[in-house]
């Protein structure tokens, strides 16, 4: 019976430390959320991609804990205001963050 309460305690303890591994905290994010941000970031490209007024070779992506950053450089503001605007409007986002430039 000992050896049974000894095994059961340090599976509980295992799975504890298990499930605090993949936590996140507020400077990296669990396997889940990284899961999520990747996917995201597809999709917000996918967006960009699909408009022709805008290059999207010249705008990158990164997403943080569904906060989505552009970055590069663009032709004109109203392109810079339409990425944000893509951005968005893409499932997922909870926030979109401008450090695109005008060249």
């Amino acid at each position: 019976m000992k050896k049974i309460q000894t095994v059961s305690t340090f599976l509980a303890a295992l799975v504890a430390v298990t499930a605090l591994g993949c936590a996140s905290s507020p400077k990296s994010e669990g396997t889940g959320e990284y899961v999520d941000d990747s996917v995201i970031t597809a999709k917000v490209k996918t967006a960009i991609f699909e408009q022709p007024n805008l290059k999207s070779a010249e705008i990158n992506v990164e997403t943080f804990k569904g906060t989505v950053q552009l970055s590069g450089f663009v032709s004109s503001q109203a392109n810079a205001d339409s990425a944000v605007t893509i951005a968005k409007n893409v499932g997922g986002v909870k926030l979109v963050k401008n450090d695109m430039r005008v060249k």
